[in-house]
Parts: C-alpha cells; sequence; structure tokens
C-alpha cells in the first residue's frame, strides 16, 4: 500500500513538475472544444468582431453549483454510504469516497478535462488542455472563454472546467458502493484511475462534446461542425446533467465489480444492516440539495432552463420519495426511513438526463415511476442477478439511470409539455411538435443507453483484472473479518 502511495505521489509530481509551464502559457489558438467557437465559425464572423464577454451572473451561478456538486459527495455521498455499512468499515467508505475524489480531481485538471472536452474524435478528445494549457494567459491576467448553449454567452472556461471535474470525481465515487466493506484501498484507487482514463473521459466525450452554438455561423458549416461532435451527441442523445455519463457508467462498473471483486464474507448468512440510518438520512438530505447544482447548474447559465432542471428535480426527488414509500408498504405493510432515503436519490437519479429536457408533468411521471423502478431494483433484480452489491449501486443508479434516460425521449416531446430540442443551430431554432417523433428520440436513447453499458462493461472487466494481477483487489479473510477501518487505516469511527 504504501509503494503504491509514494508511486503514484512521485508521478504525480513529476507530471506536474514537467508540465507546470503549459498551464501558463497564453492560449495560442487551441483547438475547439464543446466550450470554445469553432476555426470555421471565427472565420465566418467579421474581422472586427469583438472578443467575447462572461457573464457574470452565469459564472457566479456556476462557481455555487461546482460547491454545490462536491458537497454531494464530501461529505453527502459519503454519509449516505458510511451509514450503510457495518461500524467496522465506516471509516474505510468515508475515507475511499475523499481520497478517490480528491485523485480524480488531480487526474482530471492534468489529463481528463483534455480528453474528455477538447477536440479529436468521436469517441476520444485530444491534448490541447493537458495540464490545463492555454485556459488563461498569466501575463495578460486573461481567461479562455467557454460557450453555453446561447449564441454570445460566455464563461470562463476555467470555471467550467471546475464544475465538470466534480461530475468526474463524484462518478468515481459512486462505484465504490458496489465492492465496500472488502476491497483494498489501493486497489480502489488504482482502478479508479483506469476506469476514470478509458471510462469516464471517453463517454463524457461521446455526449457532451460538441462545438458550440456560435460555431454554427451558416448552414455551410453545420456538417463539418456537426462530424467535430462525440458519437453520441452526432447520434442525438439527449442528456442533460448525466445519466448516461455518471449514473449508467458508474452502476455498470459497480456490478463487474461486484462480481469481480466477489461477495463479502458471511453475506447472505450474517446480519450486516446498516449501523445509522441517521448518518444516512443526513447524506441523502446533503445529496438532494446538493443536485440542484448538479442538475440546474448543467444549464451552464442562470437562465429559464436552469430553473426548469431546478423545478424538475425538486419535484421528480419528492414524487420518487412517495412512489418509494408506497410500492414499500405494499410490499411489505410500512414504510421505511431506509426507504424514503432510497426513493430521493432514485428520484434524483431518474430526472438527471431529463432535467432540462422535460417539462414538469413529466419530471413528476419519472420522479414517481422512479421509486418503483428503484424499489425493484434493490431487491428483485438484485436477488436474480445474485451480486453482492454492498449498496444498491446499479439497483438505483443502473435502473434508475437508465429509465430516466429512456423516459427523457418520451417526455422531451413538445406535445407532452417538453421543450423539445434545437433542430438548427444556426438559427437557434427548436423543432416542431409535428415533427418531433417520439419512438425515434427513444431508440436514440436506448442506443446511447446501450453503448454506455457495453462501454464502461468492457473498460471496467479489464481494468478490475489488471488491478487483481498487480497488487490484487481483496483484503484478506481476517481483515475483513475484523474490520477496514482498523486493518486499512489504523482508526475506528466510534469509541468501543
Amino acid at each position: 500500500m504504501e509503494k503504491f502511495l509514494i508511486s503514484l505521489a512521485l508521478g504525480l509530481g513529476l507530471l506536474s513538475v514537467g508540465s507546470f509551464a503549459w498551464a501558463q502559457d497564453a492560449p495560442a489558438a487551441p483547438a475547439a472544444s464543446a466550450s470554445e467557437a469553432a476555426p470555421a465559425a471565427a472565420e465566418a464572423a467579421p474581422a472586427a468582431a469583438a472578443a467575447p464577454v462572461v457573464n457574470k451572473g452565469d459564472t457566479t451561478w456556476m462557481m455555487v453549483s461546482t460547491l454545490l456538486v462536491i458537497m454531494m459527495a464530501v461529505p453527502g455521498l459519503a454519509l449516505f454510504y458510511g451509514g450503510l455499512v457495518r461500524s467496522k468499515n465506516m471509516l474505510s467508505v468515508l475515507m475511499q469516497v475523499m481520497v478517490t475524489f480528491s485523485l480524480i480531481v488531480v487526474l482530471w485538471f492534468i489529463y481528463g478535462y483534455s480528453i474528455a472536452f477538447t477536440e479529436g474524435g468521436a469517441f476520444f478528445g485530444g491534448f490541447d488542455r493537458v495540464m490545463m494549457k492555454g485556459i488563461w494567459d498569466n501575463a495578460a491576467g486573461t481567461f479562455a472563454p467557454a460557450a453555453t448553449f446561447s449564441k454570445g454567452v460566455y464563461i470562463p472556461e476555467i470555471v467550467f472546467a471546475a464544475f465538470q471535474a466534480s461530475f468526474a470525481a463524484i462518478t468515481c465515487t459512486l462505484i465504490v458502493g458496489s465492492f465496500a466493506e472488502r476491497m483494498k484501498f489501493s486497489a480502489v484507487l488504482l482502478f479508479s484511475a483506469l476506469w476514470f482514463t478509458f471510462s469516464y473521459a471517453p463517454i463524457a466525450h461521446m455526449v457532451w462534446f460538441w462545438m458550440g452554438p456560435d460555431a454554427y455561423a451558416s448552414k455551410e458549416v453545420v456538417d463539418a461542425m456537426n462530424a467535430k461532435g462525440g458519437f453520441l451527441w452526432q447520434m442525438g442523445a439527449l442528456d442533460f446533467a448525466g445519466g448516461t455519463v455518471v449514473h449508467i457508467n458508474a452502476a455498470v462498473a459497480g456490478l463487474v465489480g461486484a462480481y469481480m471483486v466477489g461477495k463479502r464474507i458471511g453475506y447472505g448468512k450474517e446480519a450486516m444492516a446498516p449501523h445509522s440510518l441517521t448518518l444516512t438520512m443526513v447524506g441523502a438530505a446533503l445529496l438532494w440539495v446538493g443536485w440542484f447544482g448538479f442538475n440546474a447548474g448543467s444549464a451552464l447559465e442562470a437562465n429559464g432552463f436552469a430553473a426548469l432542471a431546478f423545478i424538475n428535480t425538486f419535484g421528480a426527488a419528492a414524487a420518487a420519495v412517495l412512489g418509494w414509500c408506497i410500492g414499500e408498504t405494499m410490499m411489505r405493510g410500512k414504510a421505511s426511513m431506509l426507504g424514503a432515503a432510497s426513493g430521493a436519490v432514485a428520484g434524483l437519479v431518474a430526472i438527471t438526463p431529463a432535467c432540462g429536457n422535460v417539462g414538469i408533468g413529466g419530471a413528476l411521471i419519472i420522479g414517481f415511476l422512479s421509486g418503483f423502478a428503484g424499489l425493484w431494483g434493490v431487491n428483485g433484480l438484485k436477488k436474480m442477478l445474485g451480486a453482492d452489491d454492498t449498496l444498491d449501486v446499479f439497483g438505483i443508479h443502473g435502473v434508475c439511470g437508465i429509465l430516466g434516460a429512456l423516459l427523457t425521449g418520451v417526455f422531451n416531446s413538445p406535445a407532452l409539455g417538453g421543450p423539445g430540442f434545437v433542430a438548427d443551430w444556426v438559427t437557434a431554432t427548436g423543432i416542431a411538435a409535428a415533427d418531433y417523433s417520439i419512438a425515434n428520440q427513444v431508440l436514440v436513447q436506448a442506443k446511447a443507453v446501450g453503448v454506455t453499458i457495453v462501454w464502461s462493461a468492457i473498460v471496467s472487466i479489464i481494468s478490475f483484472k489488471i488491478v487483481d494481477m498487480t497488487i490484487g483487489l481483496r483484503v484478506s479473510e481476517e481483515d475483513e473479518r475484523e474490520g477496514l477501518d482498523i486493518t486499512s487505516h489504523g482508526e475506528t469511527a466510534y469509541n468501543r
């Protein structure tokens, strides 16, 4: 373990020293990304056009949203997960969440952002922003602008990069819940680094990378600009805040991990009840509040669509709590606190891809249905799969993420109160209600879900195998029985 951490620290340190000057270079016409106008658009614009001016209100909102997403992971997710494990493993979960989050943030700024959000191919970006090169000019005190979804509206790219860093980091921490209480700390970190590099960053590029609205300066450049977008973006997949990129992606990795790491000792034979539902409730509440930054922040502007995502996030989570409690009462005769907290998370997961893509009525329906879907995921489906997914990552994030992604294609329809999508970025004109095909859009959504599942599964299998062959996946049986707090970290969460 010590050798692994020392090697990791030295590697990051050498890369940082060797690349330090890159981040200080003036932006010398870097390749266009989803946050930059394309060269073709720049050439089509008048020569005397003024440089983009960032919007201070939007910038402030994006920084606040970033803070909210950070709060979702540390302490929100850490407490939600920590309360669900046995007391002897509480600190190990807190450590795995916090340190994994920190590791991914560092890797994001070194190379992850560049792979995800710069121009390259349909599946991977380039290396123009390695070590955040060109993102600001320290000599002139100027910052590269990042486009939003409105023509002529910008925020500093450095803020966009920070916002997306929080997404990448929390996605990797979600996976921790699937193999909690039995995996080596060093193995968790090594797997996270591999999976982040070859699954998260490419999927983010496929779904979210495009050339930005101002790149579509005329009809003549539309095909060229479309061809530079990510694979699933070109396909027309709708994912406002990360149904595929975050939830399905992480859930598949978690399920693979549950199979490959194996079941906990005594699983199905010994009591493994949560040690503190109080902390789980606190964590769920922090997740709910933080999710407003996650979803509404994905509008990249403080505008009507941010407000739509905000209210849809609010309503869907509440509806899911009711749906889960109703379903649980029908199954067991009573509703539980754990069920209510899980229902809130289920609704938040399901509404993530849809939050800015559906109307309020559609959001309530998606949320309510996700309560039942999540309940089935952690009970019926879990038994069918036969995996020890410790904290039901796939049952909630996988099942509800898939549900939300598919229903986005339904309730995005203007005929059902949805906003539709932009059909012509040159004029920023939305699709007409008569031209919207629910069947076609649901098919596109299903393809995006399928690509994400297959990609994440393959990367996860290979990554877990590499970790197993190098440092091993599991702690010893003796360490597992004693608890990872003491054996992995030399601490205990509570006085004995």
